[in-house]
């Protein structure tokens, strides 16, 4: 079957990420005898470099590893809303939302230490040696992706009138990143390189406390007092007004990253591992348990519709029960029993409702705003705007996009890590560190009572969502996509064309399901400011059938086409644990996600 790039295989090691320079790193690191964790610390601290608008060392980082012969574990990375940042200090302030930029909008930042500890607890590198490739790109420039400067060009009115620090980075005598020229960022190549200088002083030789003193001064020193200094400055947001963030230094100091179990569920042999409720990644999850012992014929407008269907079903769900603020009854939301009830609610006909379901005979309850965006209205009674795909406005509004690795390497080692947040359009730069803050708070609720209710010390549901799958108990591939709302939709459609791989004339390896036409719908409240809901939309790539966007048409989806190459941006890497050989792919959509390998 004709695929855009070969399925890589090799022995030795493979990497799939969102960039081709944060691929070869971590390559580069493999190479150099590190394991799949240096190699993903390497890549991730380059991703903050070449992709800085769709993350930094402020955001968050959600993983998920599979250590040879060791437990599956999910390092948490997205760090819980400040002590101050309580619902009831936001309606003081006159917000019925967090506002989608400013530094009210920030989290605990969470990216930072979730690397840090996997390098000590799973890797064997220093810090020096993984932060050098970051280090290089920053300080000696890196020809960026052209939707770097895009962005940049988006909100450069709001970097010239309210962001200088912003503009003095990215607006270099005026002018945006521009493809082809070298673009550098000095002061975050300083802020590692102090960094690295000042843990190492304080660790001596020893490589662990170098890091668990390089994390001391991101919590208390150096770093930390930055990131306090710029959260207390009143800066512009998506409400039109001016506000000061809620980020104390005993916010910084009090938090690290952390593991916990996965949720986990079978299918066919099958085992995904995902985050849990604080997360949507029981969203993939509940998909694959809402499908019938017998599905449709693969990418049939019988099989989209079950996937639309189940997944609109999944995502009220997500509405209705996901949070960090309450208990998330995943057992009961995976349950048999809870499926087979709501996959009775599947018809032949588009639904354009938002039906969260009843586990354990709960009634569920949603924020006013989801009710009113399901309506089709916000608040006051004015229409409300559609998700869709992640983009930003020209006031800096943003509904995010994410970066992706996965990596497998030659003694089995196995992680999927979706870095997220601190983009540079989301917060202004941290004029001492090169780097701003997150906004990760947006994706929680302002009404109390809800799971998912602004709280201190609890995080905000995320979309971020790496993936693991197990084979009989053995993980044999890691996988994920940028995306926002759409990261487990996307994934569903690529490890059901994995899985599936037999009922597929000519097979499905990985680059073919990366490859296969995508779509997803955004018949539920966005997770990103303004947080609107499209009632019955789907969105196809060109490439689907046309017989089958006329049959969905039919069926009462309101079905936009939209460019060909436009749907999903998945990574993955995969280990055969019957032969060794390992394999990975990457997404062509975007034409900058490239896998490595040998």
């Amino acid at each position: 079957m004709f695929t855009t790039r070969p399925t890589l295989q090799g022995t030795f090691g493979m990497v799939s990420s969102t960039h081709w320079l944060a691929s070869q790193s971590a390559m580069a690191v493999l190479e150099d005898g590190g394991n799949a964790y240096d190699a993903a610390v390497a890549a991730g601290f380059v991703l903050h470099v070449v992709e800085p608008h769709l993350n930094g060392p402020a955001g968050e980082v959600p993983m998920i590893l599979a250590p040879k012969d060791g437990e599956i574990q999910v390092l948490c990375g997205q760090g819980p809303a400040p002590a101050g940042a309580s619902a009831a200090h936001y309606r003081s302030l006159g917000l019925d939302l967090v506002p989608g930029t400013g530094p009210l909008a920030a989290a605990v930042p969470g990216a930072f230490d979730a690397w840090m500890l996997l390098l000590r607890d799973h890797g064997t590198r220093t810090l020096a040696e993984v932060l050098r490739y970051a280090i290089g790109y920053a300080e000696d420039g890196h020809a960026p992706v052209e939707r770097v400067g895009l962005t940049v060009e988006t909100v450069r009115e709001l970097f010239e009138t309210e962001w200088p620090a912003s503009a003095d980075i990215y607006l270099p005598g005026g002018k945006a990143p521009e493809p082809g020229k070298l673009f550098r960022n000095p002061a975050l190549a300083a802020t590692w390189r102090r960094l690295t200088a000042e843990a190492e002083a304080e660790g001596g030789a020893d490589r662990v406390a170098q890091i668990d003193a390089a994390r001391q001064i991101w919590r208390t020193g150096f770093i930390a007092e930055a990131l306090v200094r710029q959260a207390a400055v009143p800066t512009m947001d998506t409400s039109g007004t001016r506000h000061t963030g809620t980020l104390t230094a005993a916010d910084l100091a009090d938090w690290s990253a952390t593991y916990e179990p996965p949720a986990t569920y079978d299918w066919n042999g099958w085992t995904l591992a995902k985050a849990a409720g604080w997360s949507q990644g029981p969203v993939f999850l509940q998909q694959l348990a809402l499908l019938p012992a017998e599905l449709p014929a693969y990418g049939s407008a019988d099989y989209v519709h079950l996937l639309v269907e189940g997944c609109k079903l999944a995502m009220a769900d997500r509405e209705a029960w996901y949070g960090d603020a309450a208990e998330v009854p995943v057992d009961t939301l995976l349950s048999a029993a809870y499926n087979d009830e709501r996959r009775a609610l599947i018809k032949d006909s588009a639904s354009l409702e938002l039906s969260p379901g009843s586990p354990g005979g709960r009634t569920p309850v949603l924020s006013a705003h989801a009710r009113a965006v399901a309506s089709g209205l916000d608040a006051v009674g004015a229409p409300v705007a559609g998700a869709g795909e992640p983009t930003v406005a020209k006031d800096g509004a943003t509904r995010g996009d994410t970066c992706h690795l996965d990596i497998v390497d030659r003694w089995g080692n196995m992680v999927a890590a979706t870095p997220s947040g601190g983009w540079l359009q989301s917060n202004p730069v941290v004029p001492e560190l090169g780097f701003p803050l997150g906004t990760r708070l947006q994706m929680a609720w302002l009404d109390e009572g809800l799971p998912n209710t602004l709280t201190p010390g609890r995080r905000p549901r995320t979309t971020l969502t790496p993936s693991l799958a197990l084979r009989d108990g053995v993980p044999v591939m890691a996988f994920g996509t940028p995306g926002g709302d759409q990261q487990d939709q996307w994934q569903v459609h690529f490890f059901l064309a994995v899985a599936l791989r037999d009922r597929v004339r000519g097979g499905l390896d990985l680059q073919g399901a990366i490859d296969a036409p995508n779509w997803h719908n955004d018949s539920f409240p966005g997770s990103f400011f303004p947080r609107g809901m499209r009632p019955g939309s789907v969105t196809v790539e060109e490439g689907m059938d046309p017989e089958v966007v006329a049959e969905l048409r039919r069926r009462g989806h309101d079905v936009t086409v939209g460019d060909p190459w436009s749907e999903g941006r998945m990574c993955a890497v995969a280990r055969d644990p019957e032969t060794g050989v390992l394999s990975a792919a990457a997404n062509p959509r975007g034409m900058q996600g490239y896998a490595v390998g040998r």
